[in-house]
């Protein structure tokens, strides 16, 4: 399968988020692990061993995935509850 050019990204229609849904997101949030996460990458961020990520409690090996991937779940367990909280902000939801 060939990866999108993100680069060129096309307007897409992509439907708002419901409070309720943020709601479930931010459930999803609390319920994983404490952050910070963060990727580490052989080569990249250290000499031996192999790709993980390190949180406040075991360690996750991912298998199959890209390091462009890793860095993304890493990161997302601190970007999803900035975005959720600047969400609620603006919309004047009690999340």
């Amino acid at each position: 399968m060939k990866k999108k050019d993100v680069t060129q990204r096309s307007p897409e229609v992509v439907p708002d988020i419901t409070e309720q849904e943020a709601r479930d997101i931010m459930h999803r949030c609390e319920a994983a692990s404490p952050g910070p996460w963060t990727s580490f990458v052989e080569g990249r961020d250290h000499t031996c061993g192999s790709n993980f990520i390190q949180t406040s409690g075991e360690d996750i090996e991912l298998s199959g995935v890209t390091v462009a991937d890793q860095d993304f779940i890493a990161a997302a367990r601190q970007d999803l509850p900035r975005l959720l909280a600047m969400l609620a902000r603006l919309q004047g939801w009690s999340l």
